[in-house]
């Protein structure tokens, strides 16, 4: 074993002891121990992992900030030392309780991080000791701050050597700063943790709320399974769910502690999120249901008349009448607009300048947008896509459309109606 790597063993284990179960460690006059916050799966309502946490205190046991214990490190070998006295700590820890089939989540500074991964020897020692001591290496998450990733170009290396031990990587605090979509596409982590600022600002905005929920699907598409941190209310749990994350963590599960929860134990607390995203569920499906019934109507009863060679306006009457229909527009086979579109009589909704271009249709086609698609996938059957923003207005709108055909040829009519002024937030 090189001299070195001899060395920073036995300092490590010079300085971490068992008392009563449980290890710790003492650093510069300070005693440091583990704590461990659960991180839950929301389909199986029980802890897949824990994030190990440190916890400083004095020699008489008064609690003491952890920040400030890191912010007297003088060099970055002792950053080095304590960052890897730490992550020893919860490894001994974790083992000591034998909960089997969870991760350990472990915080590492980018900087130890690509320091440990240039150093063979050392990384397969820290290898070695934790296989040792019985924790295989695919039960390893380590979390480093995404905001750091790009600045250091040795980083990639750095995680494929991770890689190689078998071990998992988790992408902290993503969305709090100039979050980055291209780190995740080179960096692939396995696991995205999503800032606590997304959902503050999701729980204020349901236009941020979409947009976390988009965020979520993107990155699902990238691989990544997505936990979202600082979850403190039924409320923001109820979010979360709605928004289809993976895992959560946060007071509203469970506080930091010493001890871990017993193995396959179902949280009451999710048990609870999950009646009232039913209740929700069932309760929005319903107010969805009536508030859209009258445009479903409309639209059917437009059929016959459209194939009967009556003009839009016409055929559209019923729909043009119902409050919050903004306009009624027909398309071709290839998605192509049909003569001129039709607003109801007297409507007034508030020009947007800024997207006057964008209004002024032509021949447009809208082929790929969902309401074209799906109709024609499903002929005779009105479809309702998901509210989005309308270049008609600037404001929130939902698109009906319904598929016939008229003389051999398929037609597509489609209706917008008006889902509201887009939130501020």
């Amino acid at each position: 074993m090189d001299v070195e790597v001899e060395q920073m063993l036995k300092a490590l284990y010079g300085a971490i002891s068992e008392e009563e179960g449980r290890w710790l460690a003492r650093y510069r006059g300070q005693v440091l121990r583990s704590h461990f916050q659960p991180i839950y799966s929301f389909p199986h309502r029980r802890p897949v992992g824990y994030e190990g946490l440190i916890r400083v205190f004095s020699e008489s046991g008064q609690p003491l900030s952890p920040v400030a214990a890191f912010e007297q490190v003088g060099n970055f070998q002792e950053q080095v030392m304590l960052d890897r006295l730490c992550r020893l700590l919860h490894v001994h820890n974790f083992v000591a309780q034998q909960v089997p089939d969870c991760w350990l989540f472990l915080n590492i500074h980018p900087a130890v991080f690509v320091h440990a991964s240039q150093q063979a020897e050392m990384l397969a020692t820290a290898v070695n000791v934790v296989h040792q001591l019985g924790l295989p290496m695919h039960r390893l998450v380590f979390e480093v701050t995404e905001d750091v990733m790009a600045q250091d170009q040795k980083f990639e290396a750095a995680v494929e050597s991770a890689r190689s031990t078998g071990c998992l990587l988790a992408l902290d605090d993503f969305g709090a700063g100039h979050s980055n979509f291209d780190r995740v596409w080179r960096i692939k982590p396995e696991i995205v943790k999503l800032d606590r600022g997304l959902l503050q600002r999701a729980m204020a905005s349901s236009r941020i709320a979409r947009v976390l929920t988009q965020m979520v699907s993107l990155l699902h598409e990238c691989g990544a399974v997505v936990l979202l941190e600082g979850v403190e209310t039924r409320d923001e749990a109820h979010l979360a769910l709605d928004a289809d994350v993976d895992l959560v963590q946060g007071f509203a599960f469970g506080r930091p502690q010493a001890d871990l929860a017993p193995a396959g134990t179902v949280s009451p607390v999710l048990e609870s999120i999950w009646d009232m995203f039913d209740e929700r569920h069932l309760a929005g499906r319903e107010a969805y249901d009536e508030r859209i019934a009258p445009f479903r109507t409309a639209m059917a009863l437009a059929l016959q008349p459209l194939q009967q060679g009556r003009s839009l306006r016409d055929a559209c009457d019923a729909l043009l009448r119902l409050q919050n229909t903004q306009l009624c527009y027909l398309l071709d086979e290839h998605g192509r607009e049909l003569g001129e579109r039709v607003s109801p009589a007297g409507a007034q909704f508030p020009a947007e300048l800024r997207f006057a271009p964008l209004d002024r249709a032509g021949d447009a086609r809208w082929a790929r947008r969902p309401y074209f698609r799906r109709a024609i996938d499903s002929v005779g059957e009105v479809q309702v896509t998901r509210p989005y923003l309308s270049l008609h207005g600037a404001r929130m709108c939902i698109t009906l459309s319904l598929a016939f055909w008229q003389d051999g040829r398929l037609r597509v009519l489609c209706a917008d109606v008006d889902w509201g002024q887009v939130d501020p937030g």
